[in-house]
């Protein structure tokens, strides 16, 4: 296999935005990659959904995210015509006296959208899910696949018992170990920290005592992770355990698709290799034949 190289496909005009496109080629090993992941939700048992791209500022807010990732906070809004909306050449922008209040966000990944959507209802204890859509981040500055401000994210979620949750991400971080080792491409597990609990309280502490986020690094760039957050979402979505009434408990696995195209490229220096590696590392990780 080759040693990890500088080369890879240009990014298009809106790069510096944060907001490049993709060609056909770019476009197709995305899809791979994205079939790739929900197949492996899918085996596992999981319920494909479709979600919202945008949802309620105050949902949001009830999750504390505009408290724990004010940095990263996208809205969105109307134009208020009874302003008439004036665009400002000078700037580039609708000033917000233009605009109506911002009632709508654009989540930075996937599952909070699975959350709110399970508001108030009963699962069972082993409950999966997995969606992808496109996920927004303010970042200090954007680069090329690596870091933009929209992207998709393809997410596995486990709500249910606490031993679901945990199990759920045992499994996937031996299957994303798995499929790095198959490619070849050198990743490093690490502990990170997402700040979904009062900074001060006793689950911050535990959270300090043990993460409760895990990323998978290529170089300095986090193309995957493995999430839980005990009871946070159950409690605040009112999720509850059929049978027994508690919170539930939630875990995730996420995919960045757009930073797997970074890493593959600069791995393998074109769309073409990157994406022969991953039908070869897909072909080595298929089982042949019954499973004794």
């Amino acid at each position: 296999m080759p040693d990890t190289i500088s080369t890879a496909p240009p990014c298009s005009p809106g790069e510096n935005r944060g907001l490049p496109s993709l060609g056909a080629e770019g476009t197709a090993l995305l899809r791979l990659l994205d079939d790739t992941f929900e197949q492996w939700g899918v085996t596992a048992g999981a319920r494909p959904m479709t979600m919202p791209p945008l949802l309620p500022a105050a949902d949001l807010r009830r999750l504390d995210y505009y408290e724990n990732f004010p940095h990263q906070a996208v809205v969105a809004t109307a134009i208020d015509v009874d302003r008439r909306g004036e665009y400002c050449t000078d700037t580039g922008c609708f000033p917000c006296s233009s605009l109506q209040p911002a009632e709508l966000g654009l989540p930075s990944a996937s599952c909070y959208a699975v959350y709110l959507d399970h508001e108030g209802r009963e699962v069972a204890d082993d409950t999966l899910v997995t969606v992808v859509g496109w996920c927004f981040r303010k970042e200090e500055r954007y680069e090329g696949l690596r870091r933009q401000l929209g992207f998709h994210m393809r997410e596995i979620v486990a709500l249910g018992s606490r031993e679901h949750a945990d199990a759920h991400l045992r499994e996937f971080t031996e299957r994303i170990t798995a499929f790095a080792r198959a490619l070849d491409l050198p990743l490093r597990r690490e502990a990170a920290s997402d700040p979904f609990f009062d900074k001060g309280g006793s689950k911050a502490l535990l959270q300090r005592l043990s993460p409760v986020k895990h990323e998978f690094l290529f170089e300095d760039l986090a193309i995957a992770s493995v999430n839980t957050h005990r009871n946070f979402f159950g409690d605040r979505c009112s999720i509850t355990l059929a049978g027994t009434g508690e919170p539930a408990s939630t875990s995730c696995v996420a995919f960045g698709l757009e930073r797997w195209l970074s890493a593959l490229t600069r791995r393998y220096g074109s769309w073409a290799a990157a994406t022969d590696a991953v039908h070869a590392a897909n072909d080595r990780l298929t089982p042949v034949g019954p499973v004794v």
